[in-house]
């Protein structure tokens, strides 16, 4: 199995950030490769169509309002990983230092190789990473 671990501070607060990405149709909110997110079998599905085409299939497998987390599952898509289960958690710095946004994934590849696999992981994770540290600051 391959792991991607990837982590960003922002400036805003964890209840704030967490506003955004918290729910599980959000991604189209903050991250720039899903065009559209559409919940199905009430909430637990998410379909998100992707920019530029494509669709994925994720299932919610946990989510802690309280932990501001939620772990998924990819159950169909073009992606080259297989057993894919990825957690997205937003944890508070304290102090009024803002946030950190964490998002790891455990998977087979599929179709690639497993350097390759975590490329185009590590590359989707940072995507929607970079794209609210533009929204919210960078705290790093």
């Amino acid at each position: 199995m391959a792991k991607v671990d990837e982590m960003q501070a922002l400036a805003a607060s964890a209840e704030t950030v967490w506003g955004l990405i918290g729910g599980y149709d959000a991604l189209s909110e903050w991250h720039p490769a899903v065009e559209r997110s559409v919940l199905e079998a009430g909430g637990r599905i998410r379909r998100l169509s992707l920019r530029g085409g494509g669709t994925l299939l994720e299932r919610q497998q946990a989510f802690s309002e309280r932990e501001r987390s939620y772990a998924y599952s990819i159950e169909e898509g073009p992606l080259p990983v297989a057993q894919y289960r990825s957690t997205l958690s937003v944890r508070d710095r304290g102090a009024g230092r803002g946030c950190e946004v964490y998002w790891s994934g455990d998977f087979a590849p599929a179709g690639a190789s497993e350097s390759d696999a975590v490329a185009v992981i590590r590359g989707i994770y940072r995507a929607g990473l970079d794209a609210l540290a533009k929204r919210f600051g960078d705290a790093s």
